[in-house]
């Protein structure tokens, strides 16, 4: 083919030594074709450099094959490289697929949904991802009630079996990471294990002050202890030391598991300024984890990206079959120094 012509469905057929039709099946219905045919088919897209025409999709499909997610507002320049390499992992499954992620901005829920509303108008979204879902959110509601394609990366958080709780979604066990964190000090040592986590009305930081009690209870403490290890505050470096400093001037604890990367590197900074240093482990396994040596619990994100993905496509190519809906995916501990012996 000459260097300067665009290649073409045609072109690729003839390539992979296949008919147009199935290039199209591959491009836009690829349950109906085998793997083994879909993988030639890929292959002579690649080496042709085909790229599908857009508009000429849309109105074969009458989809815009683009997806909708909002961008939070920044609060906290450590825990947000979270959502970040959520988004980031989304955005690469997505292009492979052929779609696109666009980005719009809303400073609460109730804005969220009147863009919702303006997209779906003016540029004929498919679907929406959301994030950061909490009990009762409207959002969702608003989505289900208009039968929009979504998939939300957290839980709805309701009661089980309530109607808004039946729609799909990506999670990780928070639980199951503090549990881990606790199991993991005790390993080394630990008995009198403290635990920083959010106020009250957060439904990820319950689930993790969950897992963090759990293990506690199972290790033989009682409630009145768990009371005096347990501080509740904002989310921040500064929160989390002047949080540790109450705990150990109370309970005297010799290690302590938070709810965030940003409160353990409070804790962090007080227990290598004492005699005798502190174990401290995080949550998120943000970079600064890393770059500071704290232990830390991580989420599965690119796979949490990936299977949300495949959540939404199950809803819009009709491919989903008889996969669960509802994926609940298990974090694991990263080790470093500031998890020690006592």
């Amino acid at each position: 083919m000459d260097s300067t012509t665009r290649p073409t469905l045609e072109s690729v057929a003839q390539r992979a030594g296949v008919s147009r039709q199935t290039v199209s099946n591959v491009l836009n219905a690829p349950h109906l074709v085998r793997p083994e045919t879909t993988d030639r088919v890929r292959s002579a897209i690649d080496a042709l450099g085909y790229r599908p025409s857009a508009a000429a999709r849309q109105l074969r499909t009458g989809r815009s094959r683009v997806v909708g997610l909002r961008l939070e507002p920044v609060q906290d320049g450590i825990n947000g490289a979270v959502l970040d390499r959520f988004l980031h992992a989304l955005t690469e499954s997505a292009q492979a697929r052929g779609y696109r992620v666009m980005l719009f901005t809303a400073p609460d829920d109730e804005r969220e949904i009147a863009q919702y509303g303006e997209l779906l108008d003016t540029a004929d979204l498919d679907a929406f991802v959301l994030t950061s879902t909490h009990r009762d959110d409207a959002r969702a509601a608003w989505l289900a009630e208009r039968d929009v394609p979504f998939v939300t990366f957290g839980r709805p958080w309701s009661a089980p079996g309530a109607a808004t709780d039946d729609h799909p979604w990506v999670d990780v066990d928070g639980s199951a990471g503090t549990r881990a964190a606790v199991e993991h000090l005790r390993r080394l040592g630990h008995e009198r294990i403290a635990y920083l986590g959010w106020p009250d009305g957060s439904d990820v930081g319950e689930d993790r002050a969950a897992g963090w009690a759990a293990a506690m209870v199972d290790a033989g403490h009682d409630a009145g202890l768990l009371r005096r290890l347990h501080a509740r505050v904002p989310d921040g470096v500064a929160a989390g030391a002047q949080a540790i400093e109450r705990v150990l001037a109370d309970a005297a604890p010799t290690a302590v598991v938070c709810a965030s990367d940003s409160l353990a590197l409070g804790a962090l900074t007080v227990g290598r300024s004492r005699d005798t240093p502190l174990a401290v482990v995080g949550f998120d396994d943000t970079p600064v984890a890393a770059a500071v040596g704290l232990t830390s619990v991580a989420q599965p994100l690119t796979e949490a990206a990936h299977r949300a993905l495949d959540l939404l496509l199950d809803q819009l190519d009709g491919t989903g079959g008889t996969r669960s809906k509802q994926v609940l995916l298990a974090p694991h501990l990263v080790e470093r120094a500031s998890s020690r012996t006592p």
